[in-house]
């Protein structure tokens, strides 16, 4: 919901720091796999209750997230590269809510567990509306520098660092800021599978 906007907010810092990069020789791909390591460095402070080195490595994570896209705008996207991309997105997002619910499972697991179910929900319906949206060489009107076909919903990138924000400054209210999330991308997940059969159901038409 608010990826267009922040996107916007932040592509001209991100790329005055990828044009330095890129005279040293960075890889997008380098930003990518190193950012994910650093992110997963998360996962163990969140169960040892250091919240905010948490939160810390998790800024990092999404900054190297944008940083690696803004390289990849100057050296060219690569179908790794938006593999990797997609793929390390997801399993650090799910390793940070599992790190909440080891941190305290009594009171974190079920909502942790139901969030994640709402993770899948939403990344399912996103790759496999991408997919489709490929085969049928349906244009991305909105993110046009992405490597595949983006749509949107309520609980986006940008929604996600703000939830993970709040989880971290207020970790003992994670149970409801999980529950709030999920719903969330409840509501994604179903306007996706609602959008993809409606504009899937207009392929055909479009193309006689």
């Amino acid at each position: 919901m608010l990826d267009r906007w922040s996107a916007a907010l932040v592509r001209p810092a991100l790329h005055i720091v990828a044009t330095r990069l890129n005279t040293f020789g960075v890889t997008p791909n380098q930003i990518t796999v190193s950012g994910f390591f650093i992110g997963l460095l998360a996962l163990p402070a969140l169960v040892n209750h250091s919240y905010m080195l948490a939160l810390l490595l998790i800024c990092i994570n999404r900054t190297m997230d944008g940083l690696d896209g803004a390289l990849a705008r100057i050296q060219g996207t690569t179908d790794v590269g938006g593999f990797l991309d997609i793929v390390l997105d997801f399993i650090f997002y799910a390793a940070i809510i599992a790190g909440f619910a080891l941190a305290a499972p009594d009171t974190n697991a079920l909502t942790a567990c139901l969030l994640l179910c709402g993770f899948m929900a939403t990344g399912s319906s996103f790759l496999a509306f991408a997919a489709i949206a490929a085969k049928q060489n349906i244009d991305n009107p909105v993110y046009r520098n992405k490597s595949m076909y983006y749509l949107g919903g309520l609980a986006e990138g940008t929604e996600t660092i703000l939830f993970f924000i709040a989880m971290c400054l207020l970790p003992g209210y994670f149970p409801q800021i999980a529950t709030v999330f999920t719903i969330l991308c409840v509501i994604t997940a179903v306007t996706r599978v609602l959008a993809g059969v409606h504009t899937f159901r207009q392929v055909p038409c479009q193309n006689k």
